[in-house]
Protein backbone atom coordinates (compact mmCIF):
# COMPACT_ATOMS: atom_id res chain seq x y z
CA UNK A 1 0.00 0.00 0.00
CA UNK A 2 1.11 3.36 -1.28
CA UNK A 3 0.29 5.07 2.23
CA UNK A 4 2.49 3.16 4.46
CA UNK A 5 5.70 3.83 2.63
CA UNK A 6 8.08 6.33 3.95
CA UNK A 7 9.20 9.51 1.39
CA UNK A 8 11.54 11.92 2.05
CA UNK A 9 10.22 15.71 1.90
CA UNK A 10 12.15 18.68 1.26
CA UNK A 11 12.74 20.80 3.96
CA UNK A 12 10.38 24.38 3.58
CA UNK A 13 11.81 26.79 1.52
CA UNK A 14 12.28 30.48 3.33
CA UNK A 15 11.77 34.14 1.68
CA UNK A 16 13.17 37.50 2.02
CA UNK A 17 10.33 38.89 0.68
CA UNK A 18 6.75 38.49 0.92
CA UNK A 19 5.22 35.26 -0.75
CA UNK A 20 1.57 35.72 -2.55
CA UNK A 21 -0.34 32.74 -3.32
CA UNK A 22 -3.67 32.21 -5.00
CA UNK A 23 -5.01 28.53 -3.68
CA UNK A 24 -7.82 27.90 -7.11
CA UNK A 25 -10.37 25.04 -5.90
CA UNK A 26 -13.19 23.22 -7.36
CA UNK A 27 -15.69 22.29 -4.70
CA UNK A 28 -17.60 19.96 -6.71
CA UNK A 29 -17.05 17.51 -3.45
CA UNK A 30 -16.78 20.09 -0.95
CA UNK A 31 -15.70 18.32 2.43
CA UNK A 32 -12.89 16.90 -0.01
CA UNK A 33 -12.42 20.38 -0.66
CA UNK A 34 -12.38 21.66 2.15
CA UNK A 35 -9.86 19.88 3.81
CA UNK A 36 -7.62 20.41 0.83
CA UNK A 37 -7.86 23.95 1.06
CA UNK A 38 -7.01 23.26 4.95
CA UNK A 39 -3.74 21.71 4.21
CA UNK A 40 -3.10 23.88 1.62
CA UNK A 41 -3.49 27.46 4.08
CA UNK A 42 -1.57 25.48 6.51
CA UNK A 43 1.53 24.81 4.71
CA UNK A 44 1.49 28.61 3.20
CA UNK A 45 1.33 29.99 6.71
CA UNK A 46 3.79 27.33 7.99
CA UNK A 47 6.21 29.40 5.28
CA UNK A 48 5.28 32.53 6.32
CA UNK A 49 3.45 33.14 2.75
CA UNK A 50 0.14 35.08 2.52
CA UNK A 51 -2.80 33.60 0.03
CA UNK A 52 -6.18 34.34 -1.68
CA UNK A 53 -8.90 31.55 -2.10
CA UNK A 54 -11.08 31.36 -5.10
CA UNK A 55 -13.24 28.79 -6.43
CA UNK A 56 -13.97 27.64 -9.93
CA UNK A 57 -17.01 25.24 -10.53
CA UNK A 58 -15.07 22.09 -11.65
CA UNK A 59 -11.44 20.56 -12.39
CA UNK A 60 -11.19 21.91 -16.16
CA UNK A 61 -12.30 25.79 -14.74
CA UNK A 62 -8.94 25.63 -12.50
CA UNK A 63 -6.09 26.02 -15.23
CA UNK A 64 -8.08 28.72 -16.87
CA UNK A 65 -9.00 30.66 -13.60
CA UNK A 66 -5.03 30.59 -12.81
CA UNK A 67 -4.42 31.15 -16.57
CA UNK A 68 -6.68 34.52 -16.15
CA UNK A 69 -5.05 35.41 -12.49
CA UNK A 70 -1.71 35.57 -14.30
CA UNK A 71 -2.07 38.13 -16.38
CA UNK A 72 -4.25 40.22 -14.53
CA UNK A 73 -2.81 39.98 -11.02
CA UNK A 74 0.35 40.01 -9.45
CA UNK A 75 0.42 36.27 -7.23
CA UNK A 76 3.40 34.45 -7.34
CA UNK A 77 2.63 30.93 -7.72
CA UNK A 78 -0.59 28.93 -7.47
CA UNK A 79 -2.49 25.99 -5.57
CA UNK A 80 -4.55 24.28 -7.79
CA UNK A 81 -7.14 21.64 -5.97
CA UNK A 82 -9.85 19.74 -6.47
CA UNK A 83 -10.97 16.32 -6.67
CA UNK A 84 -11.80 13.94 -9.65
CA UNK A 85 -13.72 10.45 -8.38
CA UNK A 86 -13.92 7.63 -11.09
CA UNK A 87 -18.03 7.31 -12.53
CA UNK A 88 -19.63 5.15 -15.51
CA UNK A 89 -18.08 6.73 -18.29
CA UNK A 90 -15.04 8.10 -20.00
CA UNK A 91 -16.06 11.49 -18.46
CA UNK A 92 -13.19 10.78 -15.68
CA UNK A 93 -10.49 10.00 -18.16
CA UNK A 94 -10.90 13.54 -20.12
CA UNK A 95 -10.97 15.22 -17.01
CA UNK A 96 -8.10 14.03 -15.48
CA UNK A 97 -5.87 13.90 -18.76
CA UNK A 98 -7.11 17.63 -19.62
CA UNK A 99 -6.45 19.59 -16.47
CA UNK A 100 -3.49 17.88 -15.71
CA UNK A 101 -2.32 18.87 -18.84
CA UNK A 102 -3.55 22.42 -18.80
CA UNK A 103 -1.79 22.64 -15.42
CA UNK A 104 1.30 21.36 -17.04
CA UNK A 105 1.37 23.60 -19.80
CA UNK A 106 0.92 27.19 -17.49
CA UNK A 107 4.30 25.83 -15.72
CA UNK A 108 6.40 25.31 -19.08
CA UNK A 109 5.71 29.06 -19.63
CA UNK A 110 7.01 30.00 -16.47
CA UNK A 111 4.28 29.48 -13.36
CA UNK A 112 4.58 27.92 -10.25
CA UNK A 113 2.30 25.94 -10.00
CA UNK A 114 1.36 23.05 -7.24
CA UNK A 115 -1.35 20.61 -8.77
CA UNK A 116 -3.70 18.88 -5.82
CA UNK A 117 -6.05 18.04 -7.82
CA UNK A 118 -6.87 14.75 -7.00
CA UNK A 119 -7.84 11.87 -9.24
CA UNK A 120 -8.72 8.62 -7.21
CA UNK A 121 -10.79 5.71 -8.30
CA UNK A 122 -13.49 6.35 -5.26
CA UNK A 123 -14.56 8.46 -2.19
CA UNK A 124 -12.05 6.46 0.82
CA UNK A 125 -9.05 7.17 -1.15
CA UNK A 126 -10.37 10.92 -1.73
CA UNK A 127 -10.80 11.14 2.21
CA UNK A 128 -7.66 9.97 3.16
CA UNK A 129 -5.69 12.15 0.43
CA UNK A 130 -7.68 15.43 1.75
CA UNK A 131 -7.32 14.86 5.18
CA UNK A 132 -4.69 17.28 6.31
CA UNK A 133 -3.63 14.76 9.35
CA UNK A 134 -3.03 11.81 6.85
CA UNK A 135 -1.71 12.22 2.98
CA UNK A 136 -2.53 16.08 3.36
CA UNK A 137 -2.46 16.36 -0.56
CA UNK A 138 -3.60 20.18 -0.18
CA UNK A 139 -0.67 20.67 1.76
CA UNK A 140 1.54 18.97 -0.58
CA UNK A 141 0.16 20.95 -3.81
CA UNK A 142 1.10 24.33 -1.61
CA UNK A 143 4.64 23.02 -0.94
CA UNK A 144 5.22 22.37 -4.16
CA UNK A 145 4.17 25.58 -5.31
CA UNK A 146 6.45 27.10 -2.79
CA UNK A 147 9.32 25.52 -3.61
CA UNK A 148 8.49 26.86 -7.64
CA UNK A 149 8.57 30.64 -5.93
CA UNK A 150 11.87 29.54 -4.12
CA UNK A 151 13.51 28.07 -7.63
CA UNK A 152 12.19 31.03 -9.33
CA UNK A 153 13.40 33.90 -7.34
CA UNK A 154 16.68 32.16 -7.21
CA UNK A 155 16.93 32.21 -10.78
CA UNK A 156 15.85 35.79 -10.81
CA UNK A 157 13.62 37.01 -13.76
CA UNK A 158 13.20 36.22 -17.58
CA UNK A 159 16.02 37.22 -19.73
CA UNK A 160 15.55 38.37 -23.10
CA UNK A 161 16.02 35.93 -25.60
CA UNK A 162 14.38 33.03 -23.86
CA UNK A 163 11.28 30.85 -25.78
CA UNK A 164 9.14 32.09 -28.12
CA UNK A 165 9.28 35.73 -29.86
CA UNK A 166 5.81 36.70 -30.75
CA UNK A 167 5.09 37.72 -34.33
CA UNK A 168 4.78 41.34 -34.00
CA UNK A 169 8.64 41.16 -32.13
CA UNK A 170 9.67 38.70 -35.44
CA UNK A 171 8.16 41.93 -37.69
CA UNK A 172 9.94 44.79 -35.59
CA UNK A 173 13.03 42.51 -36.12
CA UNK A 174 13.02 41.91 -40.12
CA UNK A 175 13.12 45.58 -40.70
CA UNK A 176 15.94 46.16 -38.36
CA UNK A 177 18.92 46.90 -40.40
CA UNK A 178 20.69 44.42 -38.73
CA UNK A 179 18.50 41.42 -39.89
CA UNK A 180 15.72 39.34 -37.67
CA UNK A 181 18.68 37.13 -35.88
CA UNK A 182 21.28 39.38 -35.22
CA UNK A 183 19.20 41.91 -32.98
Amino acid sequence: MAGSETRYTLARPTFDKPVKLLIVVAPYYKDIADDLVAGARAEIEACGATCDLVEVPGALEVATAIGIADRRSNFDGYVALGCVIRGETTHYDTVCNDSSRALQLLGLQGLCIGNGILTVENREQAVVRADPGAMNKGGGAAAAALHLVALARKWGGQRRGIGFRPASEDIILAGDSNGPDRA
